[in-house]
């Protein structure tokens, strides 16, 4: 494994790589993590990933600093996968070029999580950018988990780059909850919180798909339901489909998206 830190040692290392798969990730990894890795390996001669918290993707300064972070577990993590390159910016490295034309979301755009953490794509979408600009990676891996994020992405990059975008599924403990480098910051009883949230969305889904007419009477009254049983602020719980993200589900495949506040702790998932 490489572990590279300096753009011009970026440069040696993947030069007339046409191969290669890209994981960005912003650290504390888990399995979820080393699904996107394996992927890339079976479909990619060579894969670099990425450990960077991006600044300008969180709206919240406070949630920033207290984004989980070891790096040590990290790379101990990341050798035992046998991972060709590890690239491990600063700031000042990816953000040194001021000029890049400014990303946007356009309105129907601005829906789930782009509703309520403002800018906070456009970070993503801005970061990854310059990633890839630096990187000309063939392929990019994400997580199902953050499936908007998934959805945005994969429409900019493949729109401005010769790189293609692929989701992997969502890993789940044997409790189905969905890994998080969010969950760290849970104590067993938030845990268990998020398991009983978890077995009554995904029952949730499966009476909705037989009965697609009903979801908004459905998802409204599970909301309030949540809300009062477990003292959680959920800031949205819709029904999508994932072609387009519109609230139209009869015609398409369709997602149950939720995002919602424990112990001060935001926490996505989609089913």
């Amino acid at each position: 494994m490489k572990l590279i830190k300096e753009i011009t040692d970026l440069n040696k290392a993947i030069y007339k790589q046409n191969g290669l798969g890209f994981v960005p990730t912003m650290g504390s990894l888990h399995r979820g993590h080393e699904n996107l890795i394996k992927n890339s390996q079976k479909k990619c001669k060579k894969t670099l990933v990425t450990i960077f918290v991006n600044p300008t993707q969180f709206n919240n300064k406070k949630d920033y600093n207290n984004y989980p972070r070891d790096l040590q577990k990290d790379l101990k993590i990341l050798r035992r996968l046998k991972v060709d390159y590890v690239y491990l910016p600063i700031v000042d490295q990816i953000f040194d070029n001021k000029l890049l034309p400014k990303t946007s979301l356009n309105k129907s755009q601005k829906i789930l999580c782009a509703k309520f953490r403002k800018g906070h794509f456009e970070g993503v979408l801005d970061v990854l950018n310059r990633f890839v600009k630096l990187i000309s990676p063939k392929s990019i891996f994400m997580g199902e988990k953050d499936y908007q994020q998934f959805y945005l992405v994969k429409n900019f990059i493949e729109k401005n780059h010769k790189t293609k975008v692929y989701v992997c599924k969502t890993i789940r403990d044997s409790n189905m909850i969905a890994l998080s480098s969010r969950n760290t910051l849970l104590n067993k009883t938030n845990l268990n919180t998020v398991e009983l949230i978890t077995n009554q969305l995904l029952n949730l889904k499966k009476t909705i798909y037989y009965d697609k007419d009903k979801s908004d009477k459905l998802t409204n009254a599970i909301k309030k339901k949540l809300i009062k049983r477990f003292k959680i602020k959920i800031e949205y719980l819709e029904c999508r489909n994932i072609v387009n993200l519109s609230r139209n589900i009869h015609s398409n495949p369709f997602k149950l998206f939720i995002a919602y506040y424990l112990n001060n702790v935001r926490l996505i998932d989609n089913f």
